[in-house]
């Protein structure tokens, strides 16, 4: 009743993001309890930090430019170093995968907050009434 049906979009950016997962190898992490704070390199912007600021538009991400003789020059150092670059490779895209999803459903999440909390504010305003 409240939550309505997924599309295929939907469907599509899951397997996406199950794909990443996979690909860097976070199969055995677990979540963290929502009594536990993660820490990472990277802290991830809260919505209300966004909707308190009133950014008018994100910063543009700009992608360092491809070198072509940047595989050659990690193949000479050795297949760790190709793999580092890989892995810091594979990474980068999937910052840039989670962002978009982020930025594609963070309207979608506002607008279904507020239309709940509004539907919750209405029983309660009315069980006082009566």
């Amino acid at each position: 009743m409240d939550t309505p049906n997924p599309t295929k979009k939907d469907d599509h950016l899951l397997d996406d993001l199950e794909s990443i997962r996979q690909l860097l190898g976070d199969d055995d992490l677990q979540p963290p309890l929502l009594t536990e704070q993660a820490d990472g390199e990277v802290q991830i912007p809260l919505l209300f930090d966004m909707v308190g600021s009133k950014q008018a538009a994100p910063e543009p991400v700009v992608e360092a430019p491809v070198v072509v003789d940047a595989a050659p020059a990690a193949a000479e150092k050795g297949p760790d170093a190709l793999l580092l670059h890989l892995d810091n490779e594979l990474r980068a895209a999937a910052q840039l995968i989670m962002q978009d999803v982020i930025d594609d459903f963070a309207p979608h999440i506002e607008t279904e907050i507020k239309r709940r909390m509004d539907a919750r504010m209405e029983r309660l305003l009315s069980q006082y009434q009566s």
